[in-house]
Order: structure tokens, then C-alpha cells, then sequence
């Protein structure tokens, strides 16, 4: 059996980008999975089991600024968890935030709504989505840059690019399930019980994601090529005082991919919901098609990347 390469320069054991890849993928997809499963409820459900005193689209509206808060949470969490982690380390860091992440989405699964629990309900719900946010700032581990900078030169471009697939794969994975239930139950019961089920099975993808990423994490040799790569986080006034301007770019960049991606998922969602000229379960359909092109894309762009990079030499 070959050999996985080894950093150059290095004294730690060598680190096998396959293995990386594998907990790349999960951690990703699962992160990606939350959110969607979110977005997906605050479109067919919430209008209806926490907002019924308004009319739809109002109650549309108030949903989606409820999504809104775990984009707003996130960098709110990223700053502490860095914090945690420089005084506690990477596992409790990873640990911490991964429970956080699991007690916000049992919450939602389990909260009433708001014919039993009044405005709580939304309140908690609200506070359930702060949760999810600052929860998914600190789940950064580290790894898919880790893996683009252990990965074989000629491969590269590939490594890099599995990062990339949680989104779809968690975009896809959500609608289906969303999917079944919505064609296999009547729609009193998918209102009233069958939508928590996502959010159960969001629950347990979390705790398999959690020891996947946990049991590269926390052994000596990933630790040991995340300080050598240097990937150890720094204070935020340092990184924002060297960094600025890189920051800002990327941010925007970013900010233009999640917009993108939630316009062209969330939104038509939304759009159909309230004009009803299809069906949901026709909409769902052709939003997994999408997820599974956009997979095959991603998969492709990592090819293309990866054949460019070896004939110009980079």
C-alpha cells in the first residue's frame, strides 16, 4: 500500500489527505445540512406554526428575518470560539461549538408553536437561530485548508475543490427529505409533526460530523501540521489590522456565493408557496436535480483546475 506524502519540511507523522477529505466532506455537509433544513422550514412551515396571526406573506417575511439572524450571529461566534480555543484548545473549541449547534437544532425541533406557547415560541425560535449562528462561527476546524496544503502538488486544485461539495450535497440531502415527507404525509400532519423529523436527523448527522472531525482534530499530527502551516487563529484586531483589506474582499466575495445560493434555492421556494402556481413537491423536485448539477459542477471544476494547474506548471 503506497504511502501518503508528507509535508515538506516537517517532523510530524504524515498526513493522508484522504483521511482529511473524508472529514472535510462530513463537516461541511453537515454544517450545510442545518442551514438549508432551516431554510427550507422557514419557508413551508414557520409562516404557519409561528406566525398564523398575520397574513402569508407577512408571516414570509417575518420568517426569513428570523433566518436571518445566524448570518448576522456568525462572526459573533467565530470571535469567541477563537478565544475558547487559544484557551482551551481545538477539541473543547470543536466540542463546544458542535453542542451548541445540537442543542439549538433539538430545540427547534421539539419548540411548540405559537398556538400553544404565543409570542415564546418565536422568541425562542429566535433565540434557537442566534444559537445555530454562533454555533456554526465556531465549528471551523481547520481542515480544508488543511487539506489544500497537504495534498500532492498535482492534485491540489482537486483537494481543494471537496471542500466545495457541502453545500450541494447538504442542499440536496435536506430537500429530499423534505421531499418524502411533504408527498408522504397529509398536510396536517407534515404541519403539525412530520417537519420536525429534518431537524432530528439534522441532530444526529451533527454527532457523527462531531467524531469524524474530532478524531482528526485532536490527534498529534494534525495538530502538529495545523501549527506548521500556521493556521492557528490570531486576535481579531491583529488579523483585521494586517488583513483588512483581503477581509473585505473575501467577505463580499462570499457574501455574493451565499446570496446567489440562497436566491436561487430559498427564494423560488418562497415565491411558489405564496402564488402557488406549482406544487411544492414539483419545486423540491427540480431544486434536487439543480443540487445533484451543481454537485457534478463542482466535481468537474476540480478536474478542469487540477488539469490547468499541471500543464502551466503550477
Amino acid at each position: 500500500m503506497s504511502q501518503p506524502q508528507q509535508s515538506h519540511g516537517s517532523s510530524h507523522a504524515p498526513v493522508a489527505p484522504n483521511e482529511i477529505a473524508v472529514g472535510v466532506v462530513i463537516g461541511r455537509t453537515s454544517e450545510y445540512f442545518d442551514f438549508f433544513v432551516y431554510g427550507i422550514a422557514s419557508v413551508l412551515i414557520f409562516p404557519q406554526v409561528f406566525f398564523p396571526f398575520v397574513d402569508p406573506l407577512q408571516g414570509m417575511l417575518y420568517s426569513f428575518s428570523l433566518f436571518a439572524l445566524a448570518f448576522v450571529a456568525r462572526p459573533f461566534g467565530t470571535a469567541l470560539f477563537m478565544t475558547i480555543q487559544r484557551h482551551w484548545g481545538r477539541g473543547i473549541k470543536l466540542t463546544a461549538a458542535l453542542f451548541l449547534l445540537g442543542t439549538a437544532t433539538a430545540g427547534i425541533a421539539f419548540l411548540p408553536g405559537y398556538e400553544k406557547l404565543g409570542g415564546y415560541a418565536i422568541t425562542l425560535l429566535a433565540l434557537f437561530r442566534i444559537m445555530q449562528g454562533v454555533a456554526f462561527g465556531g465549528s471551523w476546524d481547520g481542515l480544508p485548508s488543511l487539506l489544500a496544503l497537504n495534498a500532492p502538488k498535482e492534485k491540489r486544485s482537486w483537494y481543494a475543490m471537496i471542500g466545495q461539495l457541502g453545500a450541494p450535497l447538504g442542499f440536496v440531502i435536506a430537500s429530499a427529505l423534505f421531499l418524502f415527507l411533504y408527498n408522504s404525509l397529509s398536510a396536517p400532519d407534515f404541519l403539525g409533526w412530520g417537519w420536525r423529523y429534518p431537524f432530528f436527523v439534522a441532530f444526529a448527522i451533527n454527532v457523527v460530523a462531531l467524531f469524524a472531525r474530532l478524531r482528526l482534530v485532536l490527534t498529534e499530527e494534525y495538530t502538529e501540521a495545523l501549527e506548521e502551516s500556521e493556521l492557528e487563529p490570531i486576535g481579531t484586531t491583529e488579523m483585521v489590522r494586517k488583513q483588512g483589506y483581503n477581509i473585505f474582499i473575501g467577505s463580499f466575495a462570499a457574501l455574493a456565493s451565499y446570496a446567489l445560493f440562497h436566491l436561487v434555492t430559498i427564494f423560488p421556494l418562497s415565491w411558489i408557496a405564496l402564488q402557488g402556481s406549482q406544487t411544492t413537491g414539483q419545486v423540491l423536485t427540480v431544486q434536487i436535480v439543480g443540487g445533484i448539477v451543481g454537485i457534478i459542477a463542482t466535481i468537474g471544476s476540480g478536474w478542469i483546475a487540477a488539469r490547468i494547474g499541471i500543464q502551466t506548471k503550477i
